[in-house]
């Protein structure tokens, strides 16, 4: 059985292991950022260190699974991580926020039942591919993506129309800012990301069709 002293440090562990995570969410301003990474670990791992000291307070008098209770971290944690997840018109944001946070579960479980060199390898590829390959990813999307620059009326459902016409197209927003112009109109400045082989002159054709567009520029 596990003493109060081992439970203690793998509390701790996990606390530090969860932080380091929580931390690359938290500089990029994510909505789950280092307390939530940190409480995530935290709780795996005090649910695995339960589980063990039941298995071994239960054994040889009933056939308790000690992973039954870790297993819902597992399925649980999905609740937490739904939460992340905004979709914005045609753009979905907080994926890879969600997919951190169960990792981060998977590390408290691990630090829990003691495994403390696979949680410190799951710690060190987690950090890496939040932020080494987070760069490469925005340099392969650079190769496909454009910038369209947009003034059109600010009337209610405009942008919607806008952005309708878009994903109508086949084509997918990854980010758009919208800024106040005189005369009661607005600029977007929306990054565009093809999802096939699809014309790029027949999109701004059609945006230019749209009632109340005034300006259709693409870079």
């Amino acid at each position: 059985m596990l003493s109060d002293i081992d439970i203690a440090l793998r509390l701790l562990v996990a606390c530090i292991f969860g932080g380091i995570i929580g931390y690359e969410r938290q500089a990029r301003r994510k909505s789950a950022g280092f307390r939530t990474h940190v409480l995530v670990c935290l709780g795996s791992c005090l649910i695995m260190t339960l589980s063990v000291n039941m298995y071994y307070s239960v054994q040889g008098n009933t056939n308790a699974d000690p992973a039954r209770l870790a297993a819902q971290v597992v399925s649980g944690i999905g609740f937490i991580g739904a939460g992340t997840i905004i979709k914005e018109g045609l753009t979905v944001r907080g994926l890879t926020t969600a997919a951190s946070l169960w990792t981060v579960s998977g590390v408290g479980l691990t630090v829990g039942f003691g495994y403390f060199i696979s949680a410190s390898i799951a710690t060190l590829l987690a950090f890496v591919t939040l932020t080494a390959l987070t760069r490469l990813e925005a340099r392969i999307a650079c190769f496909n993506s454009f910038h369209l620059y947009i003034i059109t009326v600010d009337t209610p459902g405009q942008i919607g129309k806008i952005t309708s016409c878009i994903g109508h197209k086949g084509f997918s927003i990854t980010d758009i800012t919208v800024e106040d112009k005189p005369e009661c109109k607005v600029a977007l400045s929306l990054i565009i990301d093809p999802l096939g082989k699809n014309d790029r002159s027949d999109l701004i054709e059609q945006l230019r069709k749209l009632p109340g567009i005034t300006t259709v520029e693409m870079n």
